[in-house]
């Protein structure tokens, strides 16, 4: 389908205010394609065929884009959660649109629409879950449009919604497990997009470090059967600024980062080596 003007505006204000093009890591945007059902230890029943969605709607009121994968589909609760998302969103943009523009009116100044973009996307589909993130974008008025992220993972057994982290004993106790690895992942892109490493001892705020789990964690896998990579998406401002755009930081599942696991959950993770 083509892109909207406003969309495709959108689409131009982030790749003019990013220094350099973000790619999702190989390791986890390669899992886009559902893989071929194996054995595991708590193997859920076929499940029938599902149907994407996606709606799209620009006006001169507002820019409403929302949508999620076959896999989504498939799941009726998911499905359901999800387009009641839906619902709410847009519901929620336009009354904000139609009470901005009327401000906007009063005030005598131009009035901008208003936007608002959610793309859920597949991050693995294993038997016993289905793990999704989403690039989450609004515009609300101001000097650029906002973007963040969102995830779950779908717990097929229990035919429920959890949160990544709900699969861990406690966020310090998964923050403990990888921060060293993920602090040196995120100096490394730093200095990539910088051109040059970050200063010991610096006092900048985006020189800093960040807990991890504080921005959003997803769930990878690179067998098709078992979690075995955690990854971290950290949207603008949060380890640098907006110019940087965002970072993805994709770590192994490692020992300690097992004994983090809440033990009714670790049958579904493995220790990558």
């Amino acid at each position: 389908m083509a892109m909207s003007r406003s969309s495709l505006l959108l689409a131009l204000v982030l790749a003019a205010c990013s220094k350099q093009a973000q790619e999702t890591p190989a390791t986890l945007a390669s899992e886009g394609t559902p893989a071929p059902k194996v054995a595991a230890a708590a193997e859920p029943s076929a499940a029938a065929p599902g149907v994407a969605r996606h709606e799209e709607q620009s006006t001169e009121l507002y820019e409403f884009e929302y949508g999620y994968p076959a896999a989504v589909g498939a799941i009726p609760k998911l499905k359901a959660e999800l387009d009641a998302d839906l619902a709410k969103q847009k519901a929620d943009l336009i009354v904000s649109a139609k009470e901005q523009q009327a401000d906007s009116k009063k005030q005598g100044f131009p009035y901008n629409p208003l936007g608002n973009w959610t793309a859920w996307k597949v991050v693995t589909d294993l038997p016993g879950w289905l793990s999704l993130s989403a690039d989450l974008s609004d515009y609300s008025g101001g000097a650029h449009p906002n973007h963040g992220f969102s995830s779950l993972v779908w717990d097929r057994k229990a035919d429920r919604r959890r949160e990544p982290i709900d699969l861990f004993t406690s966020k310090e106790a998964l923050s403990r497990a990888i921060r060293q690895n993920f602090c040196a992942a995120l100096n490394k892109q730093r200095a990539e997009k910088r051109g040059e490493p970050v200063k010991a001892g610096s006092t900048d705020e985006f020189d800093q470090c960040i807990d991890p789990v504080a921005s959003t964690v997803i769930l990878g896998s690179s067998n098709r059967s078992s979690f075995d990579r955690i990854g971290i998406l950290v949207g603008p401002y949060e380890a640098g600024p907006y110019v940087e755009g965002d970072y993805e930081v994709t770590l192994p599942i490692t020992d300690a980062v097992l004994a983090a696991v809440k033990p009714e959950f670790r049958w579904a993770f493995a220790v990558k080596r």
